[in-house]
């Protein structure tokens, strides 16, 4: 039985570098001379911490990361860009998760898409991996190609096709 795997999974070589792309875009920027920019990548809890003198400076290193990451393959839907700048002392800082991982509401929204679109698939819940299968090819393509318009603000990646 034919199946695929909807999966939402950041490489982290990839955003490593985007990240220091970024950085050194930043600092070789005129309007960014002589002021404090900090851009780390906490590998281990999947965020990027930010940085700089103003509000309006971290809202500018978010524009450049996000086109950065875009231009390293990376969708921007991977950055949760929800939480505010905070300010500490005399610098803005900003914490941006990174989305690794489907989170189980989004997979059950997902779920209950691909059962009201009508497809004549069935769709698994595995941990952060939804495993939609059917009985043919063209069924499980349909998939695919409604998902890419659902726009729930995941970067989604389809992946271990089978047939």
């Amino acid at each position: 039985m034919p199946s695929f795997d909807l999966v939402s999974k950041v490489d982290l070589q990839t955003l490593d570098n985007a990240i220091n792309v970024t950085s050194k875009e930043i600092t070789n920027r005129f309007d960014f001379k002589d002021s404090h920019v900090v851009i780390e990548l906490n590998k281990k809890d999947f965020k990027v911490n930010l940085e700089a003198d103003s509000e309006m400076k971290i809202n500018q290193i978010t524009d450049v990361m996000i086109s950065r990451s875009m231009k390293q393959g990376l969708a921007g839907e991977i950055y949760d860009l929800s939480k505010e700048p905070f300010q500490s002392g005399k610098v803005v800082k900003k914490e941006v998760p990174v989305r690794n991982g489907i989170k189980q509401e989004d997979a059950k929204k997902i779920v209950k898409l691909i059962k009201e679109g009508g497809f004549k698939v069935q769709a698994a819940i595995m941990d952060d991996i939804i495993r939609v299968s059917g009985k043919k090819i063209d069924d499980l393509q349909a998939v695919i190609q409604a998902s890419k318009g659902w726009g729930l603000g995941i970067a989604m990646q389809y992946v271990n096709m089978k047939s």
